[in-house]
């Protein structure tokens, strides 16, 4: 019997089935009807575990309604954080870091996650938490300067930059583009032992831009999930 996991983000929902810690098909949602499309999901197939990480919390009347959907509803958030990780991590970084940790065994590692935010966490070789900072994500940066500022535009994630603005629009771009780098090239720089791993909505975008080696993992909070079930599933059968 498959597990689902589903991550609830601050823009879309992320979803997929797995076997074991092995992710199968996923699916994306963007929109208000989040309940409705999950059950969707679960009508084809009713999962043993839905795993469901959520920025929000979810409404009590939702909850009731997923319960009936599968054999076990296991909602992750602070109140039952995994050991080795401090309380103050959002849940869907702990999976992200459960799932580094797994593909990454005794290996240092940087993680930084391009989404609503940016975060940045680090991992030692005998994998233990080391801490990690938060600042606006790539988006958020231009929608801020468009709202605090009046006389300055909103501005789309531009497909290049030039090094140095010739006009305001172009000024926007590089100014959030190049100071995105600049944070990133400055992280790396303090760990360069550490394997560097990307991951989130703009992970591929700034990928493309590094000289050093990276690894892109697109779906790594689902990838730490099926983990973190697969883990829950054979403690149950023990």
């Amino acid at each position: 019997m498959a597990n689902l996991l589903i991550e609830i983000g601050n823009t879309a929902l992320k979803a997929a089935w797995s076997e074991g810690v092995t992710l199968g098909k996923t699916f994306r949602y963007q929109g208000e009807y989040v309940l409705d499309f999950i059950l969707s999901l679960t009508s084809r197939e009713k999962p043993e575990v839905m795993a469901i990480v959520s920025s929000s919390p979810l409404p009590s009347e939702s909850e009731e309604l997923l319960k009936k959907e599968c054999s076990f509803l296991m909602l992750l958030n602070s109140s039952n954080q995994m050991e080795g990780f401090p309380e103050y991590l959002s849940y869907d970084r702990v999976a992200s870091l459960v799932a580094v940790k797994y593909l990454f065994k005794e290996k240092s590692c940087t993680v930084f996650d391009f989404g609503t935010t940016l975060t940045v966490d680090f991992i030692d070789g005998s994998g233990c938490y080391r801490g990690g900072n938060i600042s606006p994500g790539c988006r958020t940066r231009f929608k801020s300067l468009n709202r605090y500022s009046k006389s300055l535009p909103l501005v789309n994630t531009p497909a290049k930059i030039l090094q140095e603005g010739n006009s305001i629009q172009t000024s926007i771009e590089s100014g959030v583009i190049s100071g995105i780098m600049f944070e990133i090239e400055g992280y790396v720089r303090l760990q360069p032992e550490n394997i560097v791993v990307f991951t989130g909505g703009d992970a591929n975008y700034f990928a493309k831009k590094m000289k050093n080696s990276i690894f892109v993992v697109c779906n790594l909070v689902l990838m730490g999930l099926a983990i973190i079930t697969d883990n829950y599933v054979r403690k149950k059968l023990k």
